[in-house]
């Protein structure tokens, strides 16, 4: 193995299977997702060296593959990628399957940059900063982008809960 690859797979090799998970919730697309994490890997080697604390290289990195997505969506704005739809099964697996769906299509309503922001907060366990770090803005702008975010996909979970239980 070359010394610059091993190099790479050292410092960027444990951050690519989130990158890449990202990159799907991103774009929805796992083809164009593993381009993008490419692309972003690419252009965060070439910038390695701008890094001040390497103790920020996930947020940092995480950032780039964002960005990365986004003009990948910019580039592709007339063919806006949604989840497919999903048949619900019926028998004893149904209620899971319901209230996946339901949480699916909560997060659908959601603009793209709410939901990247719960990704990276809820799924990804990014703190509030690094958050705000990997979506460009401040802390408090990320943390109230996800609190709000969370209470506008509340009412359609609250009224399947209430549904369920009535």
């Amino acid at each position: 193995m070359h010394a610059a690859q091993e190099e790479f797979e050292l410092v960027l090799g444990p951050l690519m299977p989130a990158a890449y998970r990202l990159s799907v919730a991103i774009l929805g697309d796992r083809d164009q997702a593993e381009d993008a994490v490419q692309e972003a890997a690419v252009k965060a080697w070439r910038k390695l060296g701008s890094l001040r604390e390497r103790s920020a290289l996930e947020p940092w990195f995480l950032a780039i593959v964002a960005n990365q997505c986004r003009a990948m969506r910019r580039q592709r704005w007339w063919s806006v990628i949604r989840r497919a739809d999903v048949e619900v099964p019926s028998g004893p697996g149904e209620d899971r399957a319901v209230e996946t769906l339901d949480l699916d299509r909560a997060l659908d309503r959601l603009g793209p940059d709410d939901r990247l922001a719960l990704y990276l907060h809820f799924y990804q366990d990014l703190t509030y900063e690094e958050v705000g770090h990997v979506m460009g803005s401040s802390m408090t702008a990320a943390r109230s982008r996800i609190h709000r975010a969370v209470e506008r996909m509340r009412p359609s979970l609250r009224l399947r809960e209430a549904v369920g239980n009535g």
